[in-house]
């Protein structure tokens, strides 16, 4: 297997929580790139949420952020970017707040919530990331530019599942609406997701797809693993994760992408 573009989620597949990588999964990215292999990051994450650590792995590579609505540099060369329809922006808004949803927004890459509650607060601790700005419900409607993904976070997987059913009874395909993890429902263009931008990136750098591995372990994930070349599952991630790879490694906290690099890729 000759493996010329490595994809990797961040949460549960390189790091276990917050922005801390292992020094395993660091050196195992370093020696891949030493390799001459194409590497990059794709996460649900904001740019500027995934840029410390992507800062922290020693690298200049491309970082697919918000899902793959925009794809930028560790260096700040932009790739691709795909934003929202301000009045498409609106009408989420809308419907979200007579829904009793949380729902928070992404403009210019900076996070909006209409209050801070606790969905907002519990978004900040598990990401490690400052504080966003309340600004109300007419407030999200007013900040419009250049946004790449709206979110909106439930109690748990049963909700989640029901707010994307709803959402694309309501919206149709105007929106991809997809779960990032138990909690989290991403809300971007149609066209947008990892595997998409990951085969804009295969082409941009001449990689045919039998060539891409992919490695995750959560729902948004799937297509990204399913339109690689070959796919690994974290050993935390789903079952429906599992059974769509072609491999299983170990879990996030025992390194398990240190431990696929070194099996798979740099044998």
């Amino acid at each position: 297997m000759s493996i010329k573009f490595f994809v990797t989620d961040l949460d549960g597949t390189l790091l276990p929580s917050g922005q801390t990588v292992s020094p395993k999964n660091i050196q195992a990215v370093q020696d891949m790139v030493k390799a001459g292999i194409i590497f990059t990051v794709a996460t649900g994450r904001m740019y500027k949420s995934a840029l410390p650590i992507a800062k922290n792995l020693g690298v200049d590579v491309p970082i697919i952020t918000y899902n793959g609505a925009l794809i930028k540099s560790v260096s700040g060369e932009i790739f691709y970017s795909a934003y929202l329809d301000p009045q498409l922006i609106k009408e989420l808004t809308d419907f979200c707040k007579n829904q009793n949803w949380h729902l928070q927004s992404y403009s210019n890459d900076n996070l909006y919530y209409p209050d801070y509650n606790e969905f907002a607060k519990g978004y900040e601790d598990a990401l490690k990331i400052s504080k966003g700005k309340a600004i109300g419900w007419n407030g999200l409607k007013d900040y419009t530019e250049n946004v790449p993904k709206m979110l909106s976070i439930s109690s748990g997987a049963e909700e989640t599942a029901d707010r994307i059913k709803i959402l694309k009874a309501k919206f149709g395909d105007r929106i991809n609406a997809t779960r990032s993890n138990a909690e989290y429902t991403e809300i971007t263009r149609p066209e947008v997701s990892k595997a998409a931008a990951v085969l804009i990136l295969a082409k941009k750098f001449n990689v045919e797809v039998s060539e891409i591995m992919a490695i995750g372990d959560s729902y948004n994930d799937l297509p990204m693993l399913k339109a690689a070349g070959k796919s690994v599952a974290m050993g935390n991630s789903t079952p429906e994760v599992k059974s769509a790879c072609d491999f299983v490694t170990g879990d996030c906290i025992d390194d398990g992408f240190a431990q696929a690099v070194y099996k798979y890729v740099l044998v």
